[in-house]
């Protein structure tokens, strides 16, 4: 008789959670301020509000933007704000940072609205790899928001999970 090949991943009573599955659609950009600097580092009031005032903010039109500065230039925090009150009417979401800062900020919303209660007292194994920036910080939210609910936690994929949390008894 063949040993039959039994797959114990599918057949677990483990419970993905994928944070890939949260993960808003939609454009990211990231608005470097610096194109507004005299070369790139010097920051003159009058002409880097003429700059913005004759940019093209509706190429913006429902995008998630990330405002920041790609030089060493000190920035007073009044530019990054200015540059906000013009793109904002035109984005989905504003934030100051890069890219991984604004998907942080969208898993800081999407994450406490999530209903956890159907993870209660089960095994949960967050999925480690992904083809979507999730950012490190996503997973941290993640683990917390689930911890008061499952039986355990791993990290990673069902063949090599690493374990993080079990409930004591």
């Amino acid at each position: 008789m063949e040993d039959e090949i039994i797959n114990r991943v599918a057949n677990s009573a483990l419970v993905v959670f994928d944070l890939e599955d949260y993960y808003p659609s939609g454009i990211r950009t990231q608005l470097d301020i610096s194109q507004w600097l005299l070369e790139g580092f010097l920051l003159k009031e009058k002409d880097f509000r003429e700059a913005l005032k004759n940019h093209n903010w509706t190429q913006y039109q429902n995008h998630y933007v990330a405002i920041y500065c790609s030089t060493d230039a000190i920035i007073p925090a009044w530019a990054s704000i200015l540059v906000t009150t013009y793109v904002a009417p035109f984005a989905k979401k504003v934030v100051l940072g890069k890219s991984s800062d604004l998907d942080t900020s969208l898993y800081l919303e999407i994450l406490p609205t999530l209903d956890y209660s159907a993870y209660q007292d089960k095994s949960v194994i967050i999925k480690g790899c992904s083809k979507k920036p999730v950012p490190e910080s996503a997973y941290i939210i993640a683990v917390q928001r689930l911890q008061p609910f499952v039986k355990s936690i791993m990290y990673g994929e069902a063949c090599s999970a690493v374990p993080l949390y079990k409930k004591s008894k």
